[in-house]
């Protein structure tokens, strides 16, 4: 089963609902599940090394007891899932083009679950840049990878096109929030949802299969 999950890795629901769809398929470990992470940038126009968080939720939210309203919900619901979530901590709101590149480039090593996993607690965490190839150049490290064949990677342009491919297959879903989760190309969620919303998709797509190999 094919399940493609659009996201960005400074949305926190995306954080949350990326944990809750491992939860869910912890609870099913004797299925086959193929994961692919793809690119959905909230702030595509950003420069390329960010901007300061302040201003950008000056200007998102209106100012910082606005931002500290919204930021509260999150809060609680991350909570509840175990999850850190230090939005103190985030001095940046980065460009997140390279973020999305480092996936790209660990999937040739089979490593793409840990390094989406490893940039979300990075940023929402721990406050790192996550937009600076430095900073993700130290993830790739942390995680026993090449981390000269990172830089070099992060450092090229390769990539990009993948980022703007994915973006425009987005664009044919109609999708204009994140997370979001697409099985087999078929059938679709949207949000970071409770766990036991995924176990229905789950059951129909695996029906559809069998009734194909029958």
């Amino acid at each position: 089963m094919l399940i493609e999950v659009f996201s960005d890795f400074v949305c926190p629901w995306c954080y949350i609902g990326t944990h809750r769809l491992r939860r869910a398929l912890a609870d099913r470990p004797e299925r086959m599940f193929v994961r692919r992470w793809l690119p959905y940038e909230l702030n595509p126009d950003l420069p390329p090394e960010g901007i300061e968080r302040s201003l950008y939720t000056a200007i998102k939210f209106g100012g910082q007891y606005r931002a500290k309203q919204i930021y509260s919900v999150v809060e609680a619901a991350a909570a509840q899932e175990g999850l850190p979530l230090r939005i103190g901590r985030i001095a940046r709101m980065p460009n997140t083009a390279n973020a999305h590149r480092l996936v790209f480039w660990a999937e040739r090593q089979d490593r793409a679950d840990a390094v989406i996993w490893s940039l979300f607690t990075a940023y929402f965490g721990e406050g790192r840049d996550i937009g600076d190839i430095r900073v993700l150049c130290r993830i790739a490290d942390d995680l026993g990878l090449d981390v000269d064949a990172a830089r070099r990677f992060l450092e090229s342009e390769a990539g990009f096109d993948r980022v703007r491919s994915a973006e425009r297959m987005a664009r044919q879903f109609d999708l204009n929030a994140v997370p979001f989760f697409l099985f087999n190309r078929r059938y679709t969620l949207s949000g970071a949802q409770d766990p036991r919303c995924f176990v229905p998709l789950f059951d129909v797509v695996e029906a559809e299969l069998q009734t194909m190999m029958a």
